[in-house]
């Protein structure tokens, strides 16, 4: 059984167990939440947060790109959210390799180099605050409430970056 099937699986648990509810589709929080795929990021848990509270719109290293920005967008005008934390984390992927040496690496490898860049960076606090400056300069993401933070993802704690 493959683990897409072993998912599969717990789905039709899931399903049994829960029944039908019907969520609003606005977000009762009006929060949106930007940050990282990376898996070990329980933000329900450490939040305190449940279904339908919030926007959550991840990527790798939760950066302010085209798609985060497009997504930002549609929740604030379309769906009423009105403020975001930025949350990146401790030990992300993204501090793990130079841009232009894996840019490099990656143009060998499939022929052409990617026409985004890939996000790398040395300083968590850093990417925290040039993230929530590119949304904050953004003309497509209201300005209610801009807040960016630090995930530590061996203790859970969740620190402000108040220099922005």
């Amino acid at each position: 059984m493959s683990v897409i099937d072993e998912l599969l699986s717990h789905n039709r648990h899931y399903v049994a167990e829960h029944g039908h509810r019907e969520l609003p589709t606005i977000p009762q929080l009006h929060l949106a939440v930007l940050t990282c795929m990376d898996s070990r990021l329980d933000l329900f848990g450490a939040l305190g947060l449940d279904l339908g509270q919030v926007h959550l719109i991840r990527n790798a290293g939760g950066l302010a790109t085209e798609d985060a920005i497009r997504s930002l967008l549609l929740s604030q005008y379309l769906l009423k959210t009105k403020s975001v934390m930025v949350i990146h984390h401790t030990r992300c992927g993204l501090e793990t390799f130079e841009e232009d040496t894996l840019q490099t690496e990656l143009t060998e490898v499939k022929g052409a180099r990617p026409p985004f860049t890939l996000g790398a960076y040395n300083d968590v606090d850093k990417s925290v605050r040039e993230t929530v400056a590119i949304l904050k300069g953004s003309s497509f993401v209201e300005q209610f409430e801009i807040r960016g933070f630090v995930f530590n993802v061996d203790d859970g704690d969740l620190r402000e970056i108040t220099e922005l």
